[in-house]
């Protein structure tokens, strides 16, 4: 996290904010330590993004999801309290922001993939859709690939393919008028995400892309149904 990629603070951020700011191409991020303290709307230079054809799936990922099961918005709270668990390196999601996300899930903006272990939840991720655009906010996995499987069966949903096989699910909003183009935003590009296909653009880029984005519908059809 650069405070050059800053762009503004405010004491508190309401659900009409942070959709304005996803539309505008900021996310809300505490300034302080831990994520506490004044709400920062942050812009980075250099944006993280995952477009359509670019996830890579290893052997390794492919072999473990066949052992994983996977759900959509069926435990929201469960995934976005492990994102936020304090002992996590990093870790900046508060309560406030917590309660904030919530409230989107509740209203259909927010949602989350859990990945599943016989009953046991062993990661996830979760984020915002607004069109066929979805902005990534936090991934978690207590067994291995159980994060990287969470974005790989995202990416399927959006796709309409099966990550595993490469076979068609149909499932696509637009599945009968050719390839879909949506849009993952992950914020920052790390190394981990490097691995998975996330490329790094620069904010002029990514503005573009996310104009095109807001103006479909894949994202929150899919995450919605």
């Amino acid at each position: 996290m650069d405070l050059e990629d800053l762009r503004a603070v405010s004491y508190t951020a309401t659900q009409p904010q942070v959709l304005l700011s996803y539309r505008a191409g900021l996310f809300p991020m505490g300034v302080g330590h831990g994520g506490t303290g004044r709400m920062g709307w942050w812009a980075p230079r250099r944006r993280g993004v995952l477009f359509p054809g670019d996830l890579r799936v290893t052997k390794s990922l492919r072999k473990s999801m066949k052992h994983f099961t996977f759900t959509i918005n069926r435990a929201f709270m469960h995934v976005i309290r492990a994102c936020a668990d304090p002992r996590r390196t990093g870790s900046w999601i508060t309560e406030e922001m917590i309660e904030l996300y919530q409230g989107l899930h509740d209203d259909g903006w927010a949602h989350s993939v859990e990945v599943w272990n016989d009953d046991e939840l062993v990661g996830g991720l979760y984020g915002v859709a607004i069109g066929s655009f979805f902005a990534g906010e936090s991934m978690f996995h207590t067994q291995r690939d159980a994060s990287k499987a969470a974005l790989a069966h995202l990416v399927e949903l959006f796709d309409g393919t099966d990550v595993v096989s490469g076979e068609s699910r149909s499932t696509s909003a637009d599945a009968d008028t050719g390839p879909v183009e949506w849009l993952i935003d992950s914020q920052w590009q790390t190394s981990h995400l490097a691995t998975l296909g996330v490329s790094e653009i620069s904010g002029l880029e990514y503005s573009a892309h996310l104009d095109s984005a807001l103006r479909g519908s894949v994202c929150q059809h899919i995450l919605n149904k």
